[in-house]
C-alpha cells in the first residue's frame, strides 16, 4: 500500500482508511503477527527447533524478522510479509528470452540469478523424439528467439543459485497474444495449480511463482492432428488474430490484477475474476477500472468478505 498512488477526494480518502484499517484489524486477529526482537509463546515442555525468522535467547524463542508466525509440527517459523522471490524445486514460472546461448536460452525470470532452458528439454518442430543435432542449435529461434515468454518449471537449482528450467506445458512452451503483468512476487502464494483456464473469458490465467503473471488467448492444441508445413503455415495465420471480445477480456482482468496488486492483495484466480465480474455488474468501463473510485470499491469489497467470512468461522456472537 506504500506504493500507491491515487488522486482521491476527501470521501474516498475517508472510505479507504476505513476500509484498510478493517482489513488490517481483521489480519492481525487472524494471524500471530510479531516484529523483531517479540518472544515466540512456545511450550517449555516440547522439543522445539526453531527455523528461519527465529533464534535462541536466554531459553526462549524469538523473532528477528517481522511476520507471521507459523508452525509444523515441532517446527516454528516466521514468514516475512515482504521479501523477494526465493525459488524452490516444482515453481511454475514465467521468464523471458534474454540471451540463446549453446543449446540454451537465457531468461530473466526476476530473480537475482540466471535461469537456463535447455535445447534437450524442448520439443523440435517435427515432434519427434530424437538426440538434438547441430542443425537443431542453428534453428533454435525457431522455437524461441529474444524477447519471447516462456512459461517453465524450476527443475534444479545449481550450486551457484542459477536455475535450471524446463518446460511445464508445451501447450504453453511460448506465450503470445496476451499480457505479461509484474507484481510483487510474496503477493503469489504456491498452490497445487498455477494454469486457469477461464472459459467465461476465453483466456488463460497463469500465476507465476517469481512475480509474473500471464494473461491471454487460450490455447487450444489438438495433439492428434499432424499439418503439413502449408497448412500449419495458413493455421497460424488464421489463430493469429484475437477476437476484439477477447482482448477486452483480457484487459479487463489484466486491471483486476493491477489493482489487487497495488492494493496488496494476496492475488488468487478467484479474486481475480470477483472483481473482474465486479466491475462488468457496476458498469465499469475498462480504463476506469484504474481509476480511485474502483479502488475504493475494491478495497470495501475485499474487507466485506473477509469480515463476513471471519463471523462465519468464529460464530455468531
Amino acid at each position: 500500500m506504500g506504493d500507491l498512488r491515487l488522486r482521491l477526494n476527501q470521501t474516498q480518502r475517508v472510505r479507504l482508511e476505513a476500509a484498510l484499517h478493517e482489513l488490517q484489524t481483521l489480519a492481525a486477529a487472524a494471524a500471530a503477527a510479531v516484529t523483531f526482537a517479540d518472544n515466540i509463546p512456545v511450550n517449555p515442555e516440547d522439543t522445539i527447533l526453531k527455523g528461519h525468522g527465529t533464534s535462541d535467547q536466554d531459553g526462549e524463542v524469538v523473532a528477528t524478522v517481522c511476520g507471521v508466525v507459523e508452525r509444523v509440527q515441532n517446527l516454528v517459523c516466521v514468514r516475512t510479509l515482504r521479501a523477494r522471490y526465493k525459488p524452490q524445486k516444482g515453481d511454475i514460472i514465467i521468464g523471458r528470452v534474454s540471451e540463446i546461448a549453446s543449446k540454451r536460452w537465457r531468461l530473466e525470470t526476476n530473480f537475482s540469478q540466471g535461469a537456463v532452458l535447455m535445447l534437450s528439454s524442448m520439443n523440435l518442430p517435427d515432434g519427434i523424439q530424437r538426440r538434438r543435432t547441430d542443425i537443431d542449435e542453428l534453428n533454435m529461434r525457431s522455437i524461441l528467439e529474444e524477447n519471447d515468454l516462456v512459461c517453465a518449471e524450476v527443475r534444479h537449482i545449481q550450486h551457484d543459485g542459477s536455475l535450471d528450467l524446463q518446460p511445464r506445458s508445451q501447450k504453453y512452451a511460448a506465450l503470445q497474444r496476451g499480457q505479461l503483468l509484474t507484481v510483487p512476487a510474496y503477493l503469489v502464494k504456491r498452490r497445487k495449480q498455477h494454469f486457469h483456464h477461464l472459459e467465461q473469458y476465453d483466456a488463460d490465467l497463469i500465476l507465476g511463482c517469481n512475480g509474473f503473471i500471464w494473461v491471454g488467448e487460450h490455447v487450444a492444441v489438438d495433439e492428434g492432428t499432424n499439418l503439413n508445413e502449408d497448412q500449419h503455415k495458413l493455421s497460424m495465420e488464421v489463430e493469429a488474430f484475437t477476437p476484439l471480445e477477447t482482448r477486452r477480456h483480457i484487459c479487463r482482468l489484466a486491471n483486476a490484477v493491477r489493482v489487487l496488486s497495488a492494493l496488496g492483495f494476496t492475488l488468487t484466480v478467484e479474486l481475480i475474476i470477483q472483481t473482474a465480474e465486479a466491475s462488468l455488474s457496476s458498469h465499469v468501463e475498462i480504463s476506469d477500472m484504474l481509476g480511485a473510485e474502483f479502488y475504493v470499491q475494491t478495497a470495501e469489497r475485499e474487507a466485506k468478505r473477509r469480515a463476513d467470512l471471519s463471523r462465519r468461522m468464529n460464530g455468531p456472537r
